[in-house]
């Protein structure tokens, strides 16, 4: 979640939405990219300026918790994806 860096995918309910952004980390020496997803709502503050919050009334709360189940939904099905090529390469070098 870097500077400038565009989500992977967003989910977007109402005001509320989620971003799965990738993120490279170390792991036992290599380097693996992971998914991570952040949640916001978006607003116009008193000056009709857009803000961004991470807190959520009652009735924003069902939103959040759509838009991070579709953020998980994708992280899985990105998973599965993966898994899938690593076993399509191993099968293709036996």
């Amino acid at each position: 979640m870097v500077g400038n860096q565009t989500p992977v995918a967003k989910f977007r309910a109402g005001a509320v939405s989620a971003a799965l952004w990738e993120n490279d980390i170390e792991v036992k020496g290599r380097t693996i990219t992971i998914l991570k997803a952040t949640v916001q709502r978006r607003y116009k503050d008193k000056d009709d300026n857009w803000q961004s919050s991470d807190s959520f009334n009652r009735n924003e709360i069902p939103l959040a918790i759509y838009c991070l189940q579709k953020a998980f939904d994708k992280i899985i099905e990105k998973q599965s994806q993966a898994s899938s090529n690593k076993n399509e390469e191993i099968t293709t070098l036996e």
